[in-house]
């Protein structure tokens, strides 16, 4: 019997025949999904100067020590600044500044009084305001770098550059930062049973999901798709496939099916030697896998054909190591754990990845159980359109009874 390779065996396998790709140095517009390469830096405090947070009056705290509701103190107006003002204007005892939220504070002044503390509009208080409470000293200022100073790491090397993290470089300004570029894929489904979806399907037939699944995983890695193709189980076929998929610029293939024992496995006899080669990997489902190199060095991953087999195959393998050729620090999926609302059974031997939903309604805290009723057979594809997670059960674990703490994979 052929010796079982653990999830960890062949995944150290692939990652240690990976490099990350070159970097790039691009404008913040273009670079929201791509990953940092270098640490990126703020040339700017966060704040940039002391700002008011507050619609009101720049003040001297101590010429308002004895202010009250019963004894207002009256300031008289000499300045207005709006947001963006460059003025700084001088501030005598007894004198306040109009401000606006995110106006730059007058160095003379140590505190802002909010609108609501006086006992006028702002539009009435262009040239006096009654102030009704004491400030303390710094009340409504937002100092400069209080929240970030120049030269500290804004985003570091290996995390995705979202949204958040592109504006929080803005703010900071930086206008281009290094990243990676992104993976360039190219997906083959292999199979003659295998059609289009939507055509016209005689017996035997089955429609072709794998392609659009891989597709639709690869852009949610942050990677580009530039070849796919499905082709029959033909040696020439494939080996066709494999030199559009060099043409394309690709860094990675992908394919799926033909990787079993059986007597059309095209992806097996086409490729199976020295630089490609096909393990069995202690795991449920998805325990058929192969990985190598095709010549001129691009890396192939070779995935079973079951549509529930290639998701956990993508997710334990493809994932990761598209994310190390992007040079991602976080590789792997948030991992809880939650109570089984049923129970199920798992396979002898094998890590489970089971297909899973989570349900959030219970009072008494969150609950996961298998996303079909059919089990965990990996030709149930219709049970991925209710998955968010896989509940990721140990080897050692001969079954899952109801109440059992489970380690759940979250994938949505």
């Amino acid at each position: 019997m052929s010796v079982l390779l653990t999830v960890e065996q062949h995944r150290a396998r692939i990652l240690d025949t990976l490099a990350p790709l070159a970097t790039q140095t691009v404008p913040l517009r273009q670079a929201g999904g791509l990953v940092c390469a270098a640490d990126a830096r703020a040339t700017l405090d966060i704040p940039v100067f002391d700002n008011s947070a507050m619609d009101g009056f720049a003040v001297r705290a101590a010429d308002l020590a004895s202010a009250s509701a019963d004894a207002p103190v009256t300031l008289d107006v000499v300045a207005d600044l709006p947001a963006g003002s460059p003025d700084d204007p001088p501030l005598a005892p007894g004198q306040a500044a109009r401000i606006m939220t995110g106006s730059a504070v007058p160095t003379d002044a140590d505190a802002v009084v909010p609108v609501e503390h006086t006992t006028a509009a702002l539009d009435a208080s262009l040239t006096r305001t009654e102030v009704t409470v004491a400030p303390g000293v710094g009340q409504h200022i937002r100092r400069r770098g209080g929240d970030l100073a120049a030269g500290e790491v804004v985003v570091r090397a290996g995390e995705v550059l979202t949204a958040f993290r592109l504006a929080a470089l803005a703010a900071a300004g930086i206008a281009e930062v290094t990243t990676r570029r992104r993976v360039r894929l190219a997906i083959v489904s292999t199979g003659s049973e295998l059609v289009t979806p939507g055509e016209h399907m005689r017996r035997g037939q089955i429609p072709e999901s794998n392609g659009v699944l891989l597709a639709a995983l690869a852009a949610e890695s942050g990677a580009d798709v530039v070849h796919i193709t499905r082709v029959t189980d033909d040696g020439a076929a494939f080996r066709a496939a494999l030199a559009a998929a060099q043409d394309a610029g690709a860094d990675a293939v992908v394919c799926t099916g033909g990787v079993s024992v059986g007597a059309y496995e095209v992806v097996r006899d086409v490729l199976e030697g020295d630089r490609v080669r096909f393990d069995k990997v202690a795991m449920q489902p998805g325990k058929p896998q192969g990985f190598g190199m095709l010549d001129g060095g691009l890396p192939i991953f070779c995935l079973p054909g079951n549509p529930v087999s290639v998701a956990v195959s993508w997710e334990t393998f493809v994932r990761p190591a598209l994310g190390y050729l992007q040079g991602r620090s976080d590789l792997d999926r948030p991992v809880i754990r939650l109570r089984a609302a049923t129970g199920w059974r798992t396979p002898q031997g094998r890590r489970q990845y089971l297909p899973a939903a989570i349900d959030r309604a219970d009072p008494a805290g969150w609950t996961v159980r298998p996303a079909t009723g059919g089990g965990s057979g990996s030709h149930l594809a219709g049970g991925l359109a209710h998955a968010e997670a896989y509940a990721v059960v140990p080897a050692e674990v001969d079954a899952v009874a109801a109440g059992d703490l489970v380690a759940v994979m979250l994938v949505s």
